[in-house]
This record gives structure tokens, sequence and C-alpha cells, in this order.
């Protein structure tokens, strides 16, 4: 089931959304963009698929690792 939901938004941000996502898209957008914020199982899902795949960990550790590297040469 649906809801309705009425949110206030700055003129040029509704202006912007539907420059870029479409004028019938909006609900659609933003229904996605909140989901994994407020339906857990969805965030915990995600967050198992990404763990199993190990391109994208690798990739993501390989980061990490370089971005500690950086942190650690700065002075203060």
């Amino acid at each position: 089931m649906q809801k309705k939901l009425t949110v206030t938004i700055d003129e040029e941000v509704y202006e912007g959304l539907r420059e870029v996502i479409g004028p019938r898209k909006i609900s659609r957008f933003i229904e996605d963009l909140v989901r994994p914020h407020v339906i857990k199982d969805e965030l915990y899902s995600a967050y198992k698929e990404m763990a199993a795949d190990e391109v994208r960990e690798s990739e993501a550790h390989e980061w990490a690792e370089a971005t500690f590297g950086d942190v650690s040469n700065e002075t203060g």
C-alpha cells in the first residue's frame, strides 16, 4: 500500500529534480534514496551482497589502505 506524503523543498531543488529526474518520476527517485535508510532488512541485505563481491571488496580495501597512508603522512 502506498501513502501520500507532502514535502516542502526549495524551488530550485524542485526544478532540478524535474529537469534531471523527470516530472513523473520524483516520488520513485526519493523513495529509492530513502528506503535503505529506513528499511533495515534491505540495508543489511545490500551490505551482505556488497561484501560478497570480492573484486569490490579488494578495491575498497586498497582504497582504504591508501587513504590511511595519506592520513598518517599529514603534519598537524
